[in-house]
């Protein structure tokens, strides 16, 4: 088996997109007269669907959790977007795969209108062969919808030597799922005893051995 293609997903994979996503979700809390919780509680909301977290997370309806939604794409567009930075070792290893012909895609819950205006913003985007996210009414949220329009897209069907890498169970669930390979990476939002409950099939301490481990697939060594 060779991996021929790798789906990455953004928030806590390529980017520490952290702090404009918990000021968003302090925006949006604030605003709807809800109190505001530590850090530790706010990072939850980095990776999974927004509308489902701020429900369970507030005890709310739908309805008014896409309000909350609505609240915090008022922060978020304007400022939160940004608040935003590359990890150290995505670009080398972005790089490391297009020069040995893998394809190289993006597979986000995040709305797609904003995973391209990050992508653009950052310098990364031309690595990519395609970048494919939610859509802005809150649909196709779920990883596994967000993987299986991304394969689609592509007319990718060969699903064997496809790789699905992210930091959260989220990303590692809808992996399997889709019946794709997963890594689980450790650097981002996810902790080891989040990401070893799912069992991805890999998972790397930083995007150095990620690449690391997918030289050694297609060698043949693992």
């Amino acid at each position: 088996m060779k991996i021929h293609t790798v789906l990455f997903d953004l928030d806590g994979t390529i980017t520490d997109s952290g702090p404009g996503i918990m000021g968003g979700v302090r925006y949006a809390l604030r605003k709807c007269g809800k109190d505001i919780p530590d850090e530790s509680d706010l990072r939850t909301f980095i990776g999974p669907p927004l509308k489902e977290q701020f429900r369970d997370f507030c005890g709310i309806t739908d309805a008014e959790a896409a309000d909350m939604v609505t609240a915090y794409r008022e922060y978020y567009s304007d400022r939160g977007i940004f608040e935003n930075r590359v990890y150290e070792g995505v670009i080398s290893l972005l790089k490391s795969l297009k020069s040995s012909g893998i394809r190289v895609l993006m597979a986000t819950s995040k709305p797609e209108k904003y995973a391209k205006q990050i992508a653009e913003h950052f310098d990364f985007a031309p690595y990519f062969d395609f970048i494919g996210g939610s859509r802005m009414d809150g649909s196709r949220t779920i990883k596994q919808e967000v993987i299986e329009y991304v394969l689609n897209s592509c007319m990718i069907h060969d699903r064997k030597g496809v790789l699905m890498i992210g930091d959260r169970s989220y990303d590692i669930i809808g992996a399997k799922n889709a019946g794709v390979l997963s890594m689980g990476v450790l650097y981002g939002y996810g902790s080891p005893e989040e990401l070893e409950s799912v069992s991805p099939d890999y998972i790397a301490d930083s995007p150095r051995e990620a690449g690391e481990i997918i030289s050694k697939i297609n060698a043949g060594e693992m």
